[in-house]
């Protein structure tokens, strides 16, 4: 078999994208039988009067609404609101959609709040809520404390994604300045029975901060929300009336998100249905078919970028197993930064691989966000090999300095191994191959 690295790898990238789809993964969970709802198994009766709503929020919304919309809408009378990223927009026949800010908050994301908690507050008993959450929902479910705005929430995000902070932290942070997250969006429901259908992108897939658990218990308090701020050193830098507002919370004048066997939850159903494994379990599927022996290393990897990226090289030089092989890792890394280029978490470890694997023709690298977005950039994230590094310094790009400068992507536009799909209307983090010849 003639193998193709470069073609091979971003096949493997894309079969695995593929594979946690809405649209598959919400014909695997819902199903309608005798005019009853199943979800992931469960049955769901409406009464006479009972109505289906549907709201959901994250950069899946638009696409799992639509297939809500096939597999319920000949049955069911559907009536909602979901809030999708800009530019991931699909045509709804009966769920209204908007549009707003990502990764950073911005009017939008208010709007969005707003009629999503209208909607949450109709609610009745002998309703059936469907919540379609996906990653990117902290930022397009916005609003603020009293005495606050949008501006303020706004940079204090920006300070949080700057900052080196993970995903699990942010969003403690987020829940803490929220009347929607941290399991409030339940409370607001009650008495309506409420299922949620959740998309991970979080590492461990702890349904508390995915999309900054709106309809879970919340065990994070506002002392949580504190110390991390302290971890970052960022009490001095976020807005005065953020700051207050948490610090009366840790004093107890306000009250904390709710907690598990909280009232507001008697009827809530959470359903996790896609995950970063799944992905994972599909792309060794892919490199298999391709002649390749995959190897699954991990579904939980976290990070700073350069240490993962250093790390996962060696890996790659020292195996010592079955050839042509495929190393396979997901998960969710972090930049500190510092510089002033443009780039993303993705192209940032695939800035720092091709560094790292200077000599060893017979390694190929992909870092690759399963959103179809990284960072700020029109990329998904990039792939490289050392074929693509010795044509970068043949136009003389100094790799170690647009690594400093955080400036992958206009290193890779230049050297060649942007990976561009567009939205893909999924997130369940990032995936990270290997190719090994």
């Amino acid at each position: 078999m003639g193998f193709q690295p470069i073609k091979d790898i971003q096949s493997i990238f894309l079969h695995a994208v593929a594979a946690v789809h809405p649209a598959q993964l919400m014909r695997n969970n819902v199903r309608v039988q005798d005019n009853i709802i199943f979800i992931s198994g469960d049955k769901y009766v409406l009464p006479a009067n009972g109505r289906v709503l549907v709201i959901g929020a994250g950069k899946a919304a638009a696409a799992m609404a639509q297939e809500l919309e096939y597999l319920l809408g000949a049955h069911f009378p559907l009536q909602g609101m979901v809030v999708t990223k800009y530019e991931h927009a699909l045509p709804l026949q009966y769920i209204q959609l908007l549009e707003a800010g990502h990764p950073v908050p911005d009017e939008n994301s208010v709007a969005a709040t707003v009629k999503l908690l209208e909607i949450a507050a109709q609610a009745q008993s002998g309703d059936l809520v469907i919540f379609l959450l996906s990653g990117g929902a902290s930022a397009l479910l916005a609003d603020f404390p009293e005495g606050s705005n949008l501006a303020e929430v706004q940079q204090l995000f920006d300070l949080l994604l700057k900052s080196g902070a993970e995903i699990q932290e942010m969003n403690v942070v987020r829940k803490h300045l929220s009347q929607i997250k941290g399991g409030q969006l339940a409370k607001s429901i009650y008495p309506a029975t409420l299922c949620t259908l959740i998309l991970s992108d979080v590492v461990g897939d702890d349904m508390s901060i995915i999309g900054s658990g709106p309809t879970v218990p919340d065990p994070s308090t506002f002392a949580d929300t504190l110390a991390i701020l302290r971890k970052y050193h960022l009490t001095g830098k976020i807005p005065d009336s953020l700051q207050q507002h948490i610090e009366k919370g840790v004093a107890g004048k306000l009250p904390d998100t709710p907690k598990p066997g909280a009232a507001g939850f008697r009827h809530v159903h959470n359903y996790l249905t896609g995950t970063n494994h799944i992905a994972l379990e599909a792309a060794a599927d892919k490199a298999r078919e391709l002649g390749y022996h995959p190897q699954v290393l991990s579904s939980g990897t976290t990070g700073e970028v350069h240490t993962v990226a250093t790390a996962l090289v060696k890996k790659a030089i020292d195996y010592k197993g079955p050839l042509p092989a495929c190393l396979l890792m997901g998960g969710e890394t972090t930049v500190n930064v510092t510089g002033t280029g443009v780039g993303g978490r993705n192209q940032q470890l695939a800035l720092a691989a091709g560094i790292a694997l200077s000599g060893h023709a017979n390694i190929t690298v992909l870092s690759g966000g399963t959103d179809g977005t990284d960072g700020p950039t029109n990329a998904a994230g990039a792939l490289v090999n050392e074929a693509i590094m010795k044509n970068a310094a043949a136009l003389q790009l100094d790799a170690n300095s647009f690594l400093h400068n955080n400036d992958a992507w206009h290193f890779f536009s230049k050297a060649g191994g942007l990976i561009v799909t567009g939205p893909t209307q999924t997130n369940v983090m990032d995936l990270m191959i290997v190719l090994i010849e």
